[in-house]
């Protein structure tokens, strides 16, 4: 690879992550909204190195190169040639986003539940039906409240389908990032009454908690008698366990 290539690949790189994060949501896939500055600052530094790259060259010229390689006997302008494997995430960048996590994901992730942190105290719900809640909120609710306020109550969760695997059925589910895909982790909720829909299916659902365990304790399953359901787009923040941002 000589070092036109080299240029031409940190440009590429460079560009690739600017397309990503200033021009699509695609960057969501892989990291949390936060680090969208450091992807576009970590663009331009790529750029600018490409251009002084070739400042660089262009003031040298070629001749400069051809007097350094005979005065060693050899030529240090190239490198292996599985370097050039380093163009392929550059140009997946642009050219093909590697698929979203999903339900394959999600249903071999039970190592890596996300946690619920323990609360003392809850507010009192709002008088809304169906109440808006996250999977985590309600998993709370279900699991941790004593005043036992999510009994009874008309609740609309949104996630996408993950089959339950051997035992039949299926999971509302988010996946959330910490900081990145690689430290992914998911949050699932029951769901007991119609048959799965395809899996990765997004979905707002109406239902009431399922009565499994006492209400209230660890031993309360997060799980939900589902009465209405219906297919919605993928929101903007599927990566976190907000309510859902609907793309305009």
């Amino acid at each position: 690879m000589r070092r036109l290539a080299q240029t031409a690949l940190l440009a590429l790189i460079g560009a690739g992550l600017l397309h990503t994060a200033l021009f699509t949501d695609l960057y969501l896939r892989y990291v949390k909204e936060g680090l969208r500055p450091v992807l576009i600052a970590s663009g331009i530094v790529l750029l600018l190195l490409a251009t002084v790259n070739a400042c660089l060259d262009l003031r040298r010229g070629p001749e400069s190169h051809e007097h350094h390689d005979h005065a060693h006997g050899h030529d240090h302008s190239h490198a292996p040639k599985v370097a050039w494997l380093l163009a392929l995430p550059a140009l997946s960048l642009l050219l093909y986003a590697p698929p979203a996590l999903g339900a394959y994901t999600a249903a071999h992730s039970n190592g890596k539940p996300v946690a619920t942190t323990p609360r003392e105290r809850f507010p009192a719900l709002p008088a809304t039906s169906p109440l808006p809640l996250t999977l985590t909120g309600f998993t709370q609710r279900v699991q941790q409240d004593p005043t036992l306020a999510i009994k009874g109550r008309q609740v609309q969760l949104t996630g996408f389908v993950t089959p339950a695997g051997a035992g039949g059925g299926w999971y509302l589910t988010r996946i959330i990032f910490t900081c990145c895909a690689a430290d992914s982790q998911t949050v699932k909720v029951r769901v007991h009454g119609p048959d799965a829909p395809p899996a990765n299916t997004w979905l707002a659902v109406t239902g009431t908690w399922h009565p499994e365990g006492r209400l209230g304790t660890k031993t309360a399953e997060a799980a939900l008698d589902v009465h209405e359901t219906h297919p919605i787009a993928q929101p903007i923040n599927a990566y976190t366990d907000d309510l859902p941002l609907t793309p305009s």
